[in-house]
């Protein structure tokens, strides 16, 4: 489960813009999907990892270890934890009403259940707080934006981006942003941080058949259930790699359609043109946006924390230990 409402806190506030730059020095940025992260650390690391007073804390030491690698890995010389401040955004919503409807269902008040079904205990949202608060402790920049999701966040700091970009996240959807002349490629975990995929042009021809961009034509014509994008009925993804090689792009396919002409078979004409309402539509939902407004905020990685004291405060009443320790010493290499 997703945190719905997440602040930027005042101390992160800067001036740098087209961050890129930074006193004339080309710059590698790290953005990380932070829901996707956490939501990985709290499977990964057993729950018996628990603060002084029982709570359980494994999914903020598990994030804590998490950047502690990919800094020790990767390099960056800025970083961001990309936030949700809406995981279901309703002009999303709006254009497809199923997007993401499933989870709203999954996400049904306490007492909802029937009398004999067993309820499982929420063990992660009580640990978002705290990873908000250690990250902004820390000073890494923590970053989002009323109404869109973190991808969009992501997506946007990209674009400004006049370096080199690495994407860490467990979310295919930001193949999209993948881009060679760029430097923008996709971290996808495998196991853990230790162990990524690296995703760039390459990877994506060869797994998909398409770059980037055609990613996300190819997304909106296969459909992800787990988003609840329905997608081209009777066309896959094998379907849909084949029609971008043929046709292009999106454009290119849909106007194949309307061509009595086209080498389409009946069935992918008929098949796409009753899906034009809904292939009218999608892009805007499945594309990631680039045009944010983000707030300005300094993104280089600290050496030092912003707030020792609170950091130290919630060291003590979190019991983070190790993975808080492991951090710090990366941080200052």
């Amino acid at each position: 489960m997703r945190r719905k409402h997440i602040g930027v806190p005042d101390h992160i506030a800067a001036t740098i813009g087209a961050y890129g730059i930074m006193r004339g020095v080309t710059r590698r940025l790290m953005l990380l999907d932070t829901a996707s992260l956490y939501f990985r650390a709290y499977f990964g690391v057993p729950e018996s990892v628990r603060a002084p007073d029982g709570t359980p804390v494994n999914a903020v030491r598990g994030l804590l270890d998490f950047i502690a690698r990919l800094v020790q890995d990767h390099h960056p010389d800025d970083l961001v934890a990309c936030m949700d401040f809406d995981w279901r955004p309703q002009w999303r919503v709006d254009l497809i009403p199923s997007y993401k409807a499933h989870r709203v269902a999954e996400e049904a008040p306490a007492g909802s259940a029937e009398p004999d079904e067993e309820q499982i205990p929420d063990t992660l949202s009580p640990q978002v707080p705290v990873i908000e608060d250690v990250l902004d402790a820390l000073g890494i920049a923590r970053i989002g934006a009323a109404g869109y999701e973190a991808d969009d966040i992501i997506g946007t700091l990209a674009a400004r981006a006049a370096g080199p970009v690495d994407i860490v996240t467990g979310d295919r959807d930001l193949y999209q942003l993948v881009d060679d002349r760029r430097g923008i490629r996709v971290l996808y975990p495998l196991k853990g941080v230790g162990t990524l995929q690296v995703t760039d042009e390459a990877w994506l021809r060869e797994k998909y058949g398409v770059d980037g961009p055609g990613y996300a034509d190819l997304a909106l014509l296969r459909g992800d259930p787990s988003d609840g994008l329905p997608g081209v009925p009777g066309i896959g993804e094998k379907t849909a790699a084949k029609l971008l090689a043929t046709y292009g792009d999106l454009a290119g396919i849909m106007a194949a359609a309307e061509d009595p002409a086209s080498k389409l078979t009946p069935a992918q004409r008929a098949r796409l043109l009753e899906a034009r309402p809904y292939v009218a539509v999608a892009p805007k939902v499945i594309k990631v946006a680039a045009d944010v407004p983000v707030p300005d905020a300094d993104l280089a990685l600290p050496a030092e924390p912003a707030d020792p004291e609170r950091l130290e405060a919630l060291a003590a009443q979190w019991g983070l230990g190790g993975a808080l320790q492991r951090l710090l010493v990366t941080l200052r290499r």
